[in-house]
């Protein structure tokens, strides 16, 4: 009877744990259940990690290695979007620092060089995935080169889908796990919390290698 009593008083999980097991999105919970590979939309926000603002922001902070936070890679046709994007990204506490193309490009300055140097000179790398950049062959070298790139500089690339069905998301980048925008937003906010994610993981590890 003793057993039988402790069963019935057992305690219910807690909220964290409640929240683990049910805050998985429809389309994760899909692409398990279908097999298919990890490129499925971020459904909600990167929580950052503990390290604060302050050691991100601190001067021998491996952040300042690179010129940029971000590097953004987008069609023409999206610039209005992206624009936004850059200064929501540039007004907040930490300051991003964003690479835009038509605005931080060296005028005289040979086009693939300066994305060739932007894209090493950057920690992630922003790709806004919609139906121009997909019939831009510029966008799809701008992929190639932060794919290229990403294994020997240790960054992020971070694909954004706006307007795009699933079935045409790239397949260059399907071991990626993606943010789909539908609101605004919610997904700056998502991108945000990513680069910051990115940059706290940054200033962990190198505080590691010094200790």
């Amino acid at each position: 009877s003793g057993w039988f009593r402790r069963l019935l008083h057992k305690p219910k999980p807690n909220s964290v744990e409640r929240g683990r097991s049910t805050s998985s999105s429809p389309s994760s919970s899909s692409a398990e259940s279908s097999g298919s590979s990890p490129g499925m939309s971020l459904a909600r926000s990167v929580r950052p990690s503990p390290v604060s603002v302050s050691d991100i922001n601190a001067s021998g902070s491996a952040r300042w290695a690179k010129s940029y936070d971000v590097c953004i890679c987008h069609s023409e046709v999206d610039l209005e979007l992206v624009e936004e994007l850059v200064a929501y990204l540039e007004g907040q506490p930490e300051s991003f620092r964003c690479f835009l193309q038509l605005r931080d490009a060296v005028p005289g300055s040979a086009v693939v060089t300066e994305l060739c140097d932007a894209v090493q000179n950057s920690h992630c790398w922003v790709m806004l995935i919609t139906p121009g950049f997909l019939r831009d062959p510029w966008c799809k070298y701008q992929m190639h080169q932060a794919l290229a790139e990403a294994p020997m500089a240790n960054g992020r690339t971070i694909p954004v889908l706006k307007d795009v069905d699933r079935k045409d998301y790239p397949k260059e980048l399907r071991n990626l796990y993606y943010i789909y925008m539908a609101l605004k937003e919610n997904s700056f906010r998502q991108i945000r919390d990513t680069v910051m994610r990115y940059l706290q993981e940054l200033c962990r590890s190198s505080t590691s290698r010094m200790e």
